[in-house]
């Protein structure tokens, strides 16, 4: 029993993340935070979620058979492209019940990390900015680069509008509206709006969706129950 408190204690520590047990089903949290960090480190007075420790996780997440469903908490600046589209593309090909919950803010890749659940969910306050890729640092000014500019925008919308309701043509215009944001092209969706525009699919907030997943957990028991 000590055990097993003191790994509780440092999954949270190293992880931002717990496991619920219940009788409705034991249910993995997983929280995204800060900047996603990707092949690069962040500076140490950073707040960031390493990719590295993500993607190990999911895979036992869907492989465990103590473990039903995964709530993905986001509250994210954005990060590494790359890695918040690994991410993404995980949590997307998950098999077991998954709910995402935005909380604070899910901007830039903390788009596609939102839409990647089965369900989404975001609080009313809870803010998404939708900008184009940009890139910090040294940049060659050369058309290879902009054309590789554009072909990972146009994977990130492809990956937002396959796995949300929203338009591919509103995600767009959102993505590049200009006066909406004092120092950058894109736009600004709280809660909401972001439900009425199809990028999430509810309102909500911890109970909303922990009720959620209860429930995709208990209908994917009974079609297992049904099948045996």
């Amino acid at each position: 029993m000590e055990s097993e408190a003191k790994e509780k204690d440092n999954r949270i520590e190293d992880f931002g993340a717990g496991l619920t047990k219940s009788e409705d089903g034991n249910i993995y949290i997983l929280t995204i935070v800060g900047q996603i960090e990707g092949h690069q480190a962040a500076p140490e007075n950073v707040k960031t979620t390493k990719y590295e420790h993500v993607l190990p996780l999911l895979a036992m997440i869907e492989e465990s058979k103590e473990i039903d469903g995964l709530l993905l908490m986001l509250n994210t600046v954005g990060g590494d492209i790359e890695a918040g589209l690994a991410i993404s593309e995980l949590i997307a090909g998950m098999e077991k019940p998954t709910v995402s919950l935005v909380l604070g803010g899910g901007h830039s890749i903390g788009i596609p990390l939102a839409v990647s659940a089965k369900r989404s969910m975001i609080a009313p306050t809870a803010s998404m900015m939708i900008h184009p890729v940009r890139m910090s640092g040294l940049v060659v000014g050369a058309p290879a680069t902009y054309h590789y500019f554009q072909r990972i925008q146009e994977q990130i919308t492809d990956f937002v509008t396959e796995n949300s309701q929203i338009s591919r043509e509103l995600f767009s215009e959102y993505m590049m509206a200009t006066g909406q944001i004092a120092t950058d092209v894109g736009t600004i969706v709280y809660g909401r709006e972001a439900v009425e525009s199809g990028l999430i699919d509810q309102l909500g907030s911890l109970h909303e969706a922990l009720d959620t997943l209860h429930g995709m957990i208990r209908k994917r028991k009974e079609r297992f129950e049904e099948k045996g």
